[in-house]
């Protein structure tokens, strides 16, 4: 759990100083990833009766709506150029 959540704003800030709209969407998508993975975990968590992860998972769906915007305006302006 702890490496997929260090995973996301890692791979954020190495796809955000990337200068090819492709080189951004690959990492943002490899932080997409990450993001699916802790939810994972924490349904599983959830699941075993480990901890109460409603609060957590309205954050991460919070950070997955925010990801996807990002790489929806990303491919949009790639869209609209030339």
């Amino acid at each position: 759990m702890q490496r997929a959540a260090v995973s996301v704003p890692a791979n954020i800030a190495e796809g955000f100083k990337r200068r090819g709209r492709a080189d951004k969407a690959r990492f943002l998508n490899i932080a997409q990833a990450s993001l699916e993975e802790c939810r994972y975990f924490l349904i599983l968590s959830h699941d075993l009766g480990y901890a109460d992860t409603v609060s957590l998972l309205q954050l991460l769906d919070e950070t997955s709506r925010f990801l996807d915007n990002y790489c929806r305006s990303l491919s949009s302006s790639s869209s609209s150029s030339p």
